[in-house]
Protein backbone atom coordinates (compact mmCIF):
# COMPACT_ATOMS: atom_id res chain seq x y z
CA UNK A 1 0.00 0.00 0.00
CA UNK A 2 1.45 3.63 -0.87
CA UNK A 3 2.19 5.85 2.02
CA UNK A 4 -0.80 8.00 2.83
CA UNK A 5 0.20 11.88 1.75
CA UNK A 6 0.25 13.71 5.13
CA UNK A 7 -0.65 17.23 3.27
CA UNK A 8 -3.51 15.91 1.72
CA UNK A 9 -5.12 14.30 5.06
CA UNK A 10 -7.86 16.12 6.19
CA UNK A 11 -8.28 17.45 9.43
CA UNK A 12 -10.85 18.96 10.13
CA UNK A 13 -14.50 18.42 7.99
CA UNK A 14 -17.34 20.13 8.78
CA UNK A 15 -20.86 19.37 6.91
CA UNK A 16 -24.01 21.21 7.17
CA UNK A 17 -24.08 22.49 10.55
CA UNK A 18 -25.92 24.75 11.71
CA UNK A 19 -25.77 26.40 15.63
CA UNK A 20 -28.88 29.13 16.77
CA UNK A 21 -28.67 30.22 20.08
CA UNK A 22 -32.04 31.72 21.81
CA UNK A 23 -32.31 35.29 22.31
CA UNK A 24 -34.32 37.78 23.80
CA UNK A 25 -35.98 39.00 20.82
CA UNK A 26 -35.50 36.37 18.13
CA UNK A 27 -33.10 33.34 17.40
CA UNK A 28 -29.21 33.78 16.21
CA UNK A 29 -28.86 31.92 13.37
CA UNK A 30 -25.17 31.79 14.49
CA UNK A 31 -24.34 28.77 11.77
CA UNK A 32 -26.54 28.31 8.73
CA UNK A 33 -25.15 24.88 7.11
CA UNK A 34 -21.57 25.33 7.13
CA UNK A 35 -19.40 23.39 5.44
CA UNK A 36 -15.48 23.54 5.53
CA UNK A 37 -12.55 21.14 4.79
CA UNK A 38 -8.85 21.79 6.57
CA UNK A 39 -6.08 19.40 5.58
CA UNK A 40 -3.73 18.85 7.82
CA UNK A 41 -0.61 20.74 7.92
CA UNK A 42 -2.71 23.56 6.43
CA UNK A 43 -2.89 27.13 7.46
CA UNK A 44 -6.16 28.57 7.00
CA UNK A 45 -7.87 32.28 7.79
CA UNK A 46 -11.64 32.34 8.51
CA UNK A 47 -12.76 36.53 7.22
CA UNK A 48 -16.08 38.24 7.91
CA UNK A 49 -17.77 41.09 9.60
CA UNK A 50 -18.96 40.68 13.18
CA UNK A 51 -21.60 38.13 14.06
CA UNK A 52 -21.12 36.43 10.74
CA UNK A 53 -20.60 32.89 12.63
CA UNK A 54 -16.51 33.02 12.58
CA UNK A 55 -15.94 32.34 16.49
CA UNK A 56 -19.04 29.89 17.07
CA UNK A 57 -17.51 27.94 13.85
CA UNK A 58 -14.28 27.47 15.82
CA UNK A 59 -16.07 26.80 19.20
CA UNK A 60 -18.32 23.44 17.08
CA UNK A 61 -14.49 22.65 15.87
CA UNK A 62 -13.47 21.97 19.15
CA UNK A 63 -17.14 21.07 20.62
CA UNK A 64 -16.94 23.52 22.87
CA UNK A 65 -20.98 23.99 21.37
CA UNK A 66 -22.74 21.40 19.79
CA UNK A 67 -24.25 21.85 16.58
CA UNK A 68 -28.05 21.79 16.35
CA UNK A 69 -27.99 19.76 12.93
CA UNK A 70 -24.80 18.66 10.67
CA UNK A 71 -21.31 16.95 11.30
CA UNK A 72 -18.06 17.96 12.62
CA UNK A 73 -14.55 15.47 12.72
CA UNK A 74 -11.31 16.26 13.87
CA UNK A 75 -8.51 14.25 13.77
CA UNK A 76 -10.82 11.35 12.33
CA UNK A 77 -12.70 11.47 15.27
CA UNK A 78 -16.31 12.72 15.11
CA UNK A 79 -16.61 15.65 17.72
CA UNK A 80 -20.96 16.47 17.79
CA UNK A 81 -22.78 14.35 19.94
CA UNK A 82 -20.37 13.51 22.19
CA UNK A 83 -20.59 14.00 26.23
CA UNK A 84 -18.29 16.68 28.42
CA UNK A 85 -15.90 13.98 29.60
CA UNK A 86 -14.64 12.68 26.05
CA UNK A 87 -14.71 16.15 24.77
CA UNK A 88 -12.19 17.81 27.31
CA UNK A 89 -10.03 14.65 26.98
CA UNK A 90 -10.08 15.15 22.98
CA UNK A 91 -9.33 18.23 23.59
CA UNK A 92 -6.33 18.06 26.15
CA UNK A 93 -4.83 16.04 23.40
CA UNK A 94 -5.77 17.71 20.30
CA UNK A 95 -7.00 21.44 20.46
CA UNK A 96 -4.80 24.33 21.01
CA UNK A 97 -6.17 27.80 21.66
CA UNK A 98 -5.31 31.26 21.08
CA UNK A 99 -7.25 33.96 22.26
CA UNK A 100 -7.74 37.83 21.35
CA UNK A 101 -7.30 38.58 25.27
CA UNK A 102 -4.44 36.04 25.87
CA UNK A 103 -6.75 34.29 28.97
CA UNK A 104 -3.43 33.46 30.61
CA UNK A 105 -2.97 33.26 34.42
CA UNK A 106 -1.63 36.31 35.99
CA UNK A 107 -1.12 35.01 39.28
CA UNK A 108 1.64 32.48 38.24
CA UNK A 109 5.00 32.42 36.40
CA UNK A 110 5.30 32.49 32.36
CA UNK A 111 6.66 28.89 32.87
CA UNK A 112 3.76 27.63 35.01
CA UNK A 113 1.38 29.06 32.47
CA UNK A 114 2.60 26.25 30.45
CA UNK A 115 3.42 23.46 33.16
CA UNK A 116 -0.32 23.35 34.43
CA UNK A 117 -1.78 22.94 31.42
CA UNK A 118 0.69 20.04 30.41
CA UNK A 119 0.61 18.61 33.29
CA UNK A 120 -3.60 18.52 32.67
CA UNK A 121 -3.18 16.75 30.18
CA UNK A 122 -1.27 13.53 31.06
CA UNK A 123 2.56 14.95 31.09
CA UNK A 124 4.39 13.93 34.21
CA UNK A 125 5.42 17.34 35.75
CA UNK A 126 9.19 17.14 34.57
CA UNK A 127 8.20 16.12 31.16
CA UNK A 128 5.53 19.13 31.44
CA UNK A 129 8.46 21.86 32.55
CA UNK A 130 11.12 20.67 29.49
CA UNK A 131 8.19 21.10 26.88
CA UNK A 132 7.68 24.44 28.76
CA UNK A 133 11.30 25.41 28.29
CA UNK A 134 11.73 24.06 24.83
CA UNK A 135 8.58 26.45 24.09
CA UNK A 136 9.26 29.25 25.80
CA UNK A 137 13.23 29.23 24.28
CA UNK A 138 11.36 28.67 20.67
CA UNK A 139 9.31 31.79 20.88
CA UNK A 140 12.46 34.20 22.48
CA UNK A 141 10.96 34.15 25.65
CA UNK A 142 13.30 31.81 28.07
CA UNK A 143 14.63 35.03 29.61
CA UNK A 144 10.53 35.18 31.18
CA UNK A 145 10.46 32.04 32.70
CA UNK A 146 9.73 32.99 35.77
CA UNK A 147 8.11 36.76 35.86
CA UNK A 148 4.25 36.76 35.66
CA UNK A 149 2.57 37.83 32.70
CA UNK A 150 1.40 41.14 33.86
CA UNK A 151 5.19 42.25 33.40
CA UNK A 152 5.38 41.38 29.85
CA UNK A 153 4.60 43.56 26.68
CA UNK A 154 1.12 42.89 24.69
CA UNK A 155 3.07 40.73 21.54
CA UNK A 156 5.14 38.86 24.66
CA UNK A 157 2.07 37.30 26.38
CA UNK A 158 0.68 36.62 23.08
CA UNK A 159 3.37 34.34 22.02
CA UNK A 160 3.20 33.10 25.81
CA UNK A 161 -0.27 32.14 24.78
CA UNK A 162 0.79 30.33 21.68
CA UNK A 163 3.30 28.26 23.52
CA UNK A 164 0.44 27.81 26.29
CA UNK A 165 -1.90 26.78 23.17
CA UNK A 166 1.44 24.31 21.90
CA UNK A 167 2.39 22.41 25.54
CA UNK A 168 0.13 19.11 24.34
CA UNK A 169 1.30 19.11 20.90
CA UNK A 170 -2.25 19.41 19.08
CA UNK A 171 -3.39 18.44 16.33
CA UNK A 172 -4.91 21.42 15.73
CA UNK A 173 -4.24 25.20 16.72
CA UNK A 174 -7.36 27.18 17.08
CA UNK A 175 -6.73 31.10 17.00
CA UNK A 176 -9.74 33.86 17.17
CA UNK A 177 -8.26 37.36 16.37
CA UNK A 178 -4.82 36.37 17.86
CA UNK A 179 -3.59 40.09 16.78
CA UNK A 180 -6.81 41.82 17.28
CA UNK A 181 -5.22 43.39 21.23
CA UNK A 182 -1.79 44.12 19.97
CA UNK A 183 -0.31 47.00 18.03
CA UNK A 184 0.82 46.64 14.30
CA UNK A 185 4.41 45.55 15.47
CA UNK A 186 3.47 42.59 17.46
CA UNK A 187 0.53 41.55 15.18
CA UNK A 188 3.10 41.22 12.69
CA UNK A 189 5.50 39.53 15.37
CA UNK A 190 2.72 37.00 16.05
CA UNK A 191 1.78 36.66 12.52
CA UNK A 192 5.63 35.45 11.77
CA UNK A 193 5.49 32.74 14.64
CA UNK A 194 2.08 31.10 13.10
CA UNK A 195 4.42 30.78 10.00
CA UNK A 196 7.07 29.02 11.29
CA UNK A 197 4.77 26.64 13.03
CA UNK A 198 2.67 26.13 10.05
CA UNK A 199 6.56 25.50 8.53
CA UNK A 200 7.11 23.15 10.28
CA UNK A 201 3.76 21.32 9.62
CA UNK A 202 1.25 22.57 12.28
CA UNK A 203 -2.56 22.49 11.36
CA UNK A 204 -3.73 26.28 12.09
CA UNK A 205 -7.11 27.36 11.78
CA UNK A 206 -7.40 31.46 12.42
CA UNK A 207 -10.18 33.95 12.54
CA UNK A 208 -9.46 37.31 12.09
CA UNK A 209 -10.35 40.73 10.83
CA UNK A 210 -7.26 41.88 9.16
CA UNK A 211 -6.64 41.30 5.64
CA UNK A 212 -3.03 41.75 6.10
CA UNK A 213 -2.84 39.14 8.80
CA UNK A 214 -5.40 36.56 6.48
CA UNK A 215 -2.78 37.16 3.88
CA UNK A 216 -0.10 35.28 5.85
CA UNK A 217 -2.54 32.04 5.80
CA UNK A 218 -2.66 29.26 2.77
CA UNK A 219 -6.15 30.55 2.15
CA UNK A 220 -8.83 32.46 3.06
CA UNK A 221 -12.16 31.36 3.89
CA UNK A 222 -14.94 33.83 3.92
CA UNK A 223 -18.20 33.76 6.23
CA UNK A 224 -21.35 36.06 5.77
CA UNK A 225 -24.57 35.60 7.71
CA UNK A 226 -23.82 32.11 8.93
CA UNK A 227 -22.61 30.57 5.79
CA UNK A 228 -18.98 29.92 4.32
CA UNK A 229 -19.40 31.60 0.86
CA UNK A 230 -18.71 29.97 -2.29
CA UNK A 231 -14.97 30.58 -3.97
Amino acid sequence: MPATDVTTTVAVQVRGARRTFTAELAPVRALRGVDLDVRRGEFVAVMGPSGCGKSTLLNVIAGLEPVDEGSVEVAGERVDGRDEDWLARFRRHHIGFVFQFFNLLDGVSALDNLVMPGVLGGMKRRAAESRARDLLDLLGLADRANQVPAVLSGGQRQRLAIARGLVNEPTLLLADEPTGALDSEGGLEVLELFRRLHDDGQTIIMVTHSPDVAAGADRAVRMRDGKVEPV
